[in-house]
C-alpha cells in the first residue's frame, strides 16, 4: 500500500488546476499546502494527503509517470475521464474493461505534462472491504 506519491511537474499552477478538476469525481481535494508543493487527498477532515504535485527544479526533466487512482465504481471512472478531458487532459484510453484482471475497469488520460493517469475500479474487492 502506498502512503503518498509526489509527481514533479513543469507548470505547478497548470497542474494544480488540472488535478483539482480531474480528481474531484474521485473525492480528492487540495488539502496539504507546502508551497509550492500541494497535496491532494480524500476529504476526510484530516490534513493527510497521498498525492502531491511539486514543481521540477531546473536540473531535472519530466519522465512519464503512471499513477492509478482507486475509484469506487464505474460511474466514478467515467466522471474522472470526462473531468480530466475537460480540464485539458488528453485521452489515453476511454473508460472500459481491461484484460489485466477479471472486473478490471479503468480509464487513462495524459496530464498536461504527459504523465499517464488512470482511474480504476478495484478489481480485488478491497475498496468495498474498507
Amino acid at each position: 500500500m502506498l502512503d503518498h506519491i509526489t509527481l514533479h511537474v513543469i507548470d505547478i499552477e497548470r497542474s494544480i488546476a488540472f488535478y483539482e478538476k480531474a480528481l474531484a469525481p474521485l473525492g480528492y481535494i487540495a488539502k496539504a499546502h507546502h508551497e509550492p508543493t500541494i497535496g491532494f487527498g480524500v476529504n476526510d477532515g484530516t490534513s493527510h494527503s497521498d498525492f502531491y504535485v511539486s514543481p521540477m527544479d531546473d536540473t531535472t526533466t519530466s519522465p512519464v509517470t503512471h499513477i492509478a487512482f482507486l475509484a469506487p465504481n464505474r460511474e466514478a471512472v467515467q466522471a474522472f475521464y470526462q473531468a480530466a478531458l475537460a480540464a485539458g487532459g488528453r485521452d489515453n484510453g476511454a473508460p472500459g474493461p481491461r484484460p489485466y484482471h477479471p472486473s478490471y475497469y479503468s480509464a487513462f488520460v495524459l496530464d498536461p505534462d504527459g504523465n499517464n493517469i488512470e482511474a480504476v475500479v478495484d478489481w480485488s474487492g478491497w475498496f468495498e472491504k474498507r
